[in-house]
């Protein structure tokens, strides 16, 4: 209750004047609520997304999110708004807001959403007052989000194949900016087989849709070959008139997670490339098997954590000096270890060791109880 009472003075803000839309009649959001339940939604839990701060929140990322504008939320601050349609930022359907507050909401005492990179830098760039989109619009503002120098890119949206497009993800690439995007939803016979773009392009993190027991969800493409998948069922997030929805559906809504993922790994390890960030994502996922599935539940904790030795091999190869010799007397300086991250590898590592034991005890253990019949053995 107290999380409901503080959440409705905080959304009851004064409004600020919006500028005008070019098809008011069109833009019409749905109707979002102010009443959320006391308990964290599923997908926050399910990620453990507040362990993962420990480490960081996203600070010192940008992520642009192309999608279909933002309106003013007391939790989704924007950096900057880059309007492709010149109809004004206002959110017409609520997608853009949704996505946005996904990836970086900020966290509010007694309201039980949030982000998963609060303190990441959010650029919106819209592309369309429709959940669908303009190609030609999309090309434009994934062009936006290269020249905003964005280190994350997010594209909640899905597309055909053209060579407009393809080369727009590739300039995207090419300034190792990760690109993640919905693996698309199945909507009828015709979208079975039909993989969605940029998603399918080779070097973007595609993301499935996920329900809670981790299995990709029946509405998730796929044709499309899948990266990893994220919280896609059920989801709760920001919404137009400083609201929240729940039972959000679709890999629009499980790309942010991801993207929100990656940023938190672009602050943590900033010398990673995009490829080494997008590998890190892939080969840290919960696990799974399927069409669609990719690599699983993306797992932004183990994403921050894990040792990846091959990390250290791909990385380029800089020539350093020899160190200084230092003063007769004089003593080296050790580098301060990173008191957080030694604490969530150390539990990493213990759960790890406790099952290896256990493993080699019933190793040694169930072959001489079968030869024994099971019998106790004798008292010496």
């Amino acid at each position: 209750m107290i999380g409901r009472v503080f959440l409705a003075s905080v959304l009851a803000l004064p409004a600020l004047a919006a500028p005008a839309v070019a098809a008011a009649d069109d833009c019409n959001p749905k109707k979002g609520t102010v009443q959320l339940p006391a308990s964290e939604p599923w997908a926050q839990k399910r990620l453990d997304i507040k362990n993962a701060w420990r480490l960081t929140k996203g600070a010192g990322v940008t992520v642009a999110v192309v999608d279909s504008g933002a309106d003013l939320h007391p939790q989704v601050q924007l950096s900057k708004i880059i309007d492709e349609t010149h109809t004004g930022y206002q959110d017409c359907v609520g997608h853009g807001t949704a996505v946005s507050g996904i990836v970086g909401a900020h966290y509010i005492a007694g309201v039980p959403f949030h982000g998963v990179a609060p303190d990441a830098r959010i650029v919106m760039i819209k592309q369309s007052n429709k959940a669908e989109g303009d190609v030609a619009k999309l090309i434009s503002g994934i062009d936006d989000a290269v020249a905003a120098k964005a280190d994350v890119i997010n594209v909640s949206v899905r597309a055909s194949d053209t060579p407009g497009l393809r080369a727009a993800v590739q300039r995207a690439l090419d300034q190792d900016i990760v690109v993640v995007a919905a693996a698309g939803n199945v909507t009828g016979p015709d979208d079975q087989e039909v993989p969605a773009y940029p998603a399918a392009y080779e070097g973007v993190l595609a993301v499935g849709a996920a329900t809670p027991d981790g299995r990709r969800a029946d509405s998730s493409n796929a044709a499309t070959p899948v990266s990893v998948l994220g919280p896609g069922t059920d989801i709760t997030a920001p919404w137009p008139g400083r609201s929240y929805m729940r039972g959000l559906q679709g890999t629009s809504f499980a790309a942010p997670y991801v993207a929100g993922t990656a940023a938190l790994v672009r602050s943590r390890f900033p010398d990673l490339t995009r490829e080494q960030v997008r590998q890190r994502i892939i080969a840290t996922a919960d696990g799974t098997v399927g069409a669609g599935s990719g690599t699983g539940m993306v797992n932004p904790v183990l994403a921050l954590t894990a040792v990846l030795p091959y990390e250290a091999v791909n990385a380029p190869v800089v020539a350093e000096p020899p160190p200084a010799a230092l003063p007769v007397g004089a003593i080296a300086k050790v580098p301060p270890r990173d008191e957080n991250a030694f604490g969530v590898s150390l539990a990493v590592a213990g759960a790890t060791l406790v099952a290896i034991m256990v493993a080699g005890a019933l190793a040694l253990l169930v072959p001489l109880g079968r030869r024994r019949g099971w019998r106790a053995g004798r008292v010496s």
